[in-house]
């Protein structure tokens, strides 16, 4: 298929493939009626025509589509000499009803994707508000930072990172909020920002931690239903102090980071003791951060259930262990665009859930090695 491209309003445009169609049924009825006696009819081919066009043209091409399919109907009967019949006046009014009828779906069509097309622009910006892209390198370390919808197009969910550099080092949460739309992106600004001020402000990654479970409990008595008793937020926090060949993390029920060696080893860094998702409403929960190493010239990657999730034609889930083991990137953007286009080809392209990434590599001391690309393996199917 040719390939798509969006009009002036946003609105994703067909194939020159599909688009040809209105003007093919046209051309086919007129090849239809001349090769076939006048007691058989080509007036659905005809009809079609304005009714294909509507959703695929602007008003006037659907118009001239429209206009198009009257002169071919009434060309034929003319050309049969059937122009004094019953059925010329009954199939010459049957594409005019059509072809009005077409022109109404098209001004349906065309507001509708004009309203799209602003929602599109207003999720946009609110998602790029709230969720604005680290810089690429912050207190020494070299960050990359992805965010990609399930649904090409949909710009707002509850997947979120941050990273910010404080007195205490480099500070960073990747999370994921239950739920969906503008109730997850308000959850989303409360985080964010409760992150930013603690993260500035609280000695510990544990009273950073407490300090988002305070603020998501005042966001959750502002709260109706469900979202009152059953809101709450996977999150990762993570430390990494200037100097230190460490990092320390707190994991509040989220998937597990991974770190990637500069050799290709590949290292799993799970707590010893699981805890509850933030602003689950059952108390104080006793945060101990971990100490893991972080060595030069190795990549912290941070990812929400978006990737785990991910399925192939099977139903068997992406195992980001085991497609990212033993390979080696150049840096943690090429390490982060490996991994959304390795999982769009495990899904065959499609996702039901959002992936929110963030990798934070710690440089190599002194002048790196050069060091490729491994492929991935395919995905035995």
């Amino acid at each position: 298929m040719g390939q798509q491209r969006r009009d002036q309003g946003g609105v994703r445009r067909a194939p020159w493939s599909v688009r040809a169609l209105p003007l093919a049924m046209i051309v086919a009825g007129v090849v239809f009626d001349l090769l076939t006696p006048p007691r058989f009819t080509a007036v659905p081919l005809f009809a079609a025509a304005p009714l294909l066009a509507a959703p695929l043209f602007p008003f006037v091409m659907t118009l001239l589509m429209g206009v198009a399919a009257l002169m071919g109907v009434s060309g034929m009967h003319v050309a049969n000499g059937t122009t004094a019949q019953i059925t010329a006046l009954t199939e010459t009014t049957t594409v005019l009803t059509v072809a009005a009828l077409a022109l109404l779906i098209n001004r349906v069509v065309q507001r509708s994707g004009e309203q799209l097309a602003s929602a599109r622009v207003i999720a946009e910006t609110a998602q790029r508000a709230v969720l604005p892209a680290p810089a690429d390198r912050i207190g020494g370390l070299h960050i990359a930072a992805r965010y990609e919808a399930a649904q090409e197009g949909a710009f707002i969910g509850g997947d979120l990172f941050a990273v910010q550099d404080t007195p205490y080092g480099v500070r960073l949460i990747v999370g994921d909020v239950r739920g969906k739309g503008l109730g997850a992106v308000g959850t989303v600004a409360v985080i964010i920002g409760a992150f930013r001020e603690a993260a500035e402000q609280e000695r510990s990654l544990e009273g950073v931690g407490q300090r988002l479970e305070r603020a998501l409990k005042r966001e959750g008595t502002r709260r109706e239903g469900l979202d009152a008793v059953e809101g709450f937020t996977t999150a990762v926090l993570g430390e990494i102090p200037r100097g230190g060949a460490m990092v320390r993390l707190v994991n509040r029920g989220h998937p597990e980071p991974l770190l990637l060696h500069a050799d290709g080893a590949l290292d799993v860094l799970r707590p010893r003791q699981a805890a509850l998702p933030l602003g689950m409403g059952l108390g104080e929960w006793p945060d101990r951060a971990e100490e893991f190493p972080l060595p030069d010239g190795a990549t912290l990657l941070l990812y929400t259930d978006g990737v785990t999730e991910a399925r192939d034609d099977r139903g068997v889930f992406y195992d980001p262990v085991e497609r990212l083991a033993g390979r080696l990137f150049p840096g943690p953007g090429e390490l982060l665009d490996a991994l959304v286009d390795d999982v769009r080809r495990y899904t065959g392209g499609g996702s039901n859930d959002d992936m929110a990434l963030l990798a934070v590599g710690r440089p190599a001391r002194g002048q790196p090695e050069r060091r490729r690309t491994v492929p991935v393996v395919p995905h035995e199917t």
